[in-house]
């Protein structure tokens, strides 16, 4: 599955309809959740019928489309079934207990409901929200793929304006010719990465550039009164401005990663826990600026498209052990060289990065991307690109697209 996107333009009237069905998908959600929560034992088919008794009793959800309705059905099980598999796996904390949707950005459509024109530069919506005909506006074609090779249609509202997307069912793997090359890659907060080689990538660091003008903008927020329209548009500016950071942190990290797997065979990194390392308020900031969770999962995208092997790696003692006699030397966070009794003296990042590529080598014959424990006598578990891949075996990758 890949994921196209166009910019949509419209009257004002019609982008209140916009937000009206999305309001009323978020509305089917909790009611979804709500009747979840009351009812012990509730299975999906269970909240389809939920779904048809609120269009039967509510005139704005019968408004919306049938197939969005169950759309938001999906999205609530969904939600659900993430709880019960945490519950089975003993997962720690509250297991990602399902909660109600307070403020939602997208209304889901399946193959019903919508229609493009015949040059495909035009969508309209044909339930009775009044959303009507829009203008696609991007750099995709559409012609290249069949309608019914298009399986969803995503109304998405942003800081920037609203957004249609396109979830298309294709084979997206390319043939490459293999380079005989692999790299362990040590992610970081001075560096962006450090491979195997000693190349080190820097970190642009998009959040800390545009602070200065994020204290702007909530400075201009805080000043105006509240629930008025100044303060809607001073908001808008805000979110704008956070809006352009994410999208600076996502395109590096894909554009990086493209490069990094078109140039490798097997690419190596660690299977860091980032919702582990953001408890440190001290360094919270700066580990959510790098990108790293984008950039690991661009690799594991583009290694599943070009046919390339990427390995997760444990990354326990990486920095600690020495890559050439294997000893443990103890250091702090603040010492970045590496010294060891044997006489070996390099870069912190440059040892843990040859550490990992040894790791992952350490598996001959396995292809895919694997999960690899050093304390596991060589046990490994493999999944699917695109997963958090601690947690779960199988998922669905997706491509969005550029703006």
């Amino acid at each position: 599955m890949i994921v196209l996107e166009f910019k949509a333009k419209g009257k004002t009237t019609q982008y209140t309809a916009i937000d009206e069905a999305i309001r009323t998908a978020q509305f089917v959600r909790n009611k979804s959740i709500r009747f979840w929560m009351d009812n012990r034992g509730v299975g999906q088919k269970d909240l389809y019928r939920l779904s048809k008794s609120l269009r039967g009793e509510f005139p704005f959800v019968k408004a919306l489309n049938s197939s969005a309705c169950q759309a938001s059905i999906e999205r609530a099980y969904s939600s659900i079934a993430r709880f019960y598999d945490n519950c089975k796996k003993s997962v720690v904390g509250k297991k990602a207990y399902p909660k109600f949707k307070k403020n939602s950005r997208s209304v889901e459509y399946k193959t019903s409901g919508w229609s493009l024109s015949q040059d495909r530069k035009q969508i309209t919506f044909t339930d009775k929200k009044g959303i009507g005909k829009l203008k696609l506006k991007g750099t995709w074609d559409l012609n290249f793929y069949q309608i019914e090779q298009i399986k969803r249609v995503r109304l998405v509202r942003r800081a920037d304006g609203y957004y249609v997307q396109f979830l298309v069912s294709v084979d997206n793997k390319v043939e490459t010719q293999p380079t005989g090359k692999t790299i362990g890659l040590d992610v970081g907060l001075k560096e962006f990465y450090t491979d195997s080689n000693g190349h080190s990538e820097p970190n642009p660091r998009f959040y800390r550039t545009g602070e200065k003008r994020l204290k702007f903008r909530q400075r201009r927020v805080s000043r105006k009164k509240r629930a008025s329209a100044n303060r809607k548009k001073a908001i808008n500016k805000l979110g704008r401005v956070h809006l352009k950071i994410s999208r600076q942190r996502e395109e590096h990290a894909k554009r990086i990663a493209r490069c990094v797997i078109q140039s490798h065979d097997l690419v190596a990194y660690e299977d860091l826990r980032i919702k582990n390392l953001v408890r440190n308020h001290c360094l919270a900031k700066s580990i959510n600026d790098a990108g790293w969770y984008q950039f690991r999962k661009w690799l594991e995208y583009f290694g599943v498209k070009f046919g390339r092997v990427t390995v997760a790696v444990n990354p326990a003692y990486t920095s600690l052990e020495c890559s050439n006699c294997g000893a443990i030397v103890k250091k702090s966070l603040s010492t970045r060289t590496h010294v060891c009794e044997c006489g070996f003296v390099m870069d912190r990042d440059w040892n843990a990065a040859i550490n990992i590529l040894k790791l992952a080598l350490s598996t001959v014959g396995h292809t895919g991307t694997w999960i690899l424990d050093p304390n596991a006598s060589g046990d490994s578990t493999s999944t699917h690109a695109g997963v958090i891949l601690s947690e779960q075996v199988g998922s669905k990758i997706e491509e969005s697209s550029p703006l």
